[in-house]
């Protein structure tokens, strides 16, 4: 049997059994956090490719192909040359940037060379890869700044001392305008215009330019210049990474494989990826709290992708959780648990992952909120003339924005709770309340509801926090 088998013949016997006790959660967390470090190297070349697929949205040509390429590399001794390109256009990093270093740490692991493009060069056009407008270029200073920062976020899932990395300014800044001209005589201008995004800004009346036309032809001549037999990329990244074949067939190179990556949906199950803009992003630099309370606000129709994009766990064994779920001999909220844990594990540690489920089920587990040791407050008296947004973004911090505010408003996530001795009642507020003065919203919700007495809550999502001063 592999290492992997072996590992999946432990984990499963403990995902049979009771996933509510805090022993068996620690034992579990403790074998799959060990699985991230796993030497894959005596996987067959079927069972890479496969397990490399399983995570994918699609490998292509084909599964079969790269095993083929794996075989053949390997009765050459050689790994398969693995690309991933990052043009660092941002400081901060979030769980949805490790979904393609996961899968990179795989490959890894298996034995294969990986490369880590950093675009410093195609960083200064900008990838138009879903944009509805050009992004600004970035400066020096701005790539240098963004690519320290990544490096040391998504660290905890791979492994840098056994990486190369290239910049592509190497090939890129010294390609003169003839030899561009020459290679793109022989580009279709169909190629470049049949990217839906594109289509869009052009049918919208919005403007493209030259630089942008050109991304997809710069990233591919990444992939001429390190000759690689595989290029990773996210779904909305297909039409660049084929240009990278289109490229190397002209060069008279062996065309690399792709491998795209799903675009993970958002936190707050709106349906959107997962982006900062939106806020509905889990943050790699978070406490190990904050992460642990934003996984167990998620949707529970978002287990299975977050653990197919975030842990080592195989087909088999979410299929096993899943199938306890709907059997009813697994509560959702005990496997959203583990999940959360899973996910500190891996930024922190398992100790930091069992501390973060102490401290969830601790607060959330309580009868009453005047339970909850250290539940922020607002004073009514110095906010309530400040809209519902505006506490919750500027006061308490809970949300990025005021958009953010009114988004969770209009999933129904955004309550009051009147909280007297004969117990709770809760207030859905609207998107319109979110928009206005604190106090009048709770005055008026109050007088409607026909409420007096007892202690008031301001609830956002899982985040609570008690109003003073009513």
């Amino acid at each position: 049997m592999t290492r992997l088998g072996d590992s999946v013949a432990r984990t499963s016997e403990l995902l049979v059994q009771d996933l509510s006790s805090d022993k068996t959660v620690e034992q579990l967390l403790t074998e799959t956090k060990a699985r991230r470090y796993l030497d894959l190297s005596d996987l067959s070349a079927k069972e890479q490719a496969e397990l490399i697929a399983g995570r994918t949205v699609e490998v292509l040509p084909s599964v079969s192909k790269l095993a083929e390429r794996i075989e053949e590399r390997r009765a050459k001794g050689q790994g398969l040359g693995i690309k991933l390109g990052i043009d660092p256009t941002a400081a901060d990093v979030h769980l949805g940037h490790t979904v393609p270093i996961i899968i990179l740490s795989r490959f890894q692991r298996m034995g294969h060379d990986v490369t880590l493009i950093i675009g410093d060069f195609t960083a200064k056009i900008g990838d138009p890869s879903g944009r509805t407008a050009e992004r600004p270029p970035l400066t020096d200073d701005d790539i240098a700044a963004n690519v320290a920062g990544y490096r040391e976020q998504v660290r905890p899932f791979f492994d840098f001392e056994k990486v190369s990395f290239r910049q592509n300014s190497e090939w890129l800044a010294p390609y003169t305008f003839p030899e561009l001209l020459k290679l793109l005589s022989q580009v279709p201008a169909s190629q470049l215009l049949q990217r839906e995004d594109f289509r869009n800004r052009l049918a919208e009346g919005s403007g493209l330019t030259m630089s942008e036309l050109l991304y997809p032809v710069a990233q591919g001549l990444d992939s001429v210049a390190l000759e690689c037999d595989v290029e990773l990329g996210g779904s909305d990244q297909l039409l660049n990474l084929q240009m990278g074949r289109k490229l190397m067939e002209l060069h008279g190179q062996e065309q690399q494989l792709i491998v795209t990556m799903p675009l993970i949906e958002g936190t707050d199950g709106s349906g959107a990826k997962m982006s900062k803009s939106k806020g509905n992003y889990v943050g790699l630099t978070a406490t190990a709290d904050d992460v642990f309370g934003k996984i167990m606000s998620v949707p529970d129709r978002l287990m299975e992708p977050y653990l197919k994009a975030w842990t080592e766990w195989t087909d088999e064994e979410i299929t096993l959780a899943l199938s306890r779920v709907e059997e009813k001999s697994l509560h959702p909220m005990d496997l959203k648990k583990v999940l959360a844990g899973e996910v500190v594990a891996a930024l922190y540690d398992v100790d930091a992952a069992m501390a973060a489920r102490a401290g969830f089920i601790a607060q959330f587990s309580k009868k009453t909120f005047t339970e909850v040791e250290s539940l922020p407050s607002v004073d009514t008296a110095e906010h309530g003339e400040e809209t519902v947004a505006a506490v919750l973004t500027k006061v308490l911090e809970f949300t990025p924005s005021a958009s953010a505010a009114r988004r969770i408003a209009k999933q129904n996530g955004l309550r009051l709770v009147v909280e007297t001795g004969s117990g709770q009642q809760a207030i859905v507020l609207d998107e319109a309340a979110a928009t206005s003065p604190l106090r009048e919203v709770v005055l008026r919700s109050l007088e409607e509801k026909g409420l007096s007495g007892g202690s008031v809550y301001l609830k956002a999502g899982r985040k609570i926090a008690e109003l003073q001063g009513l």
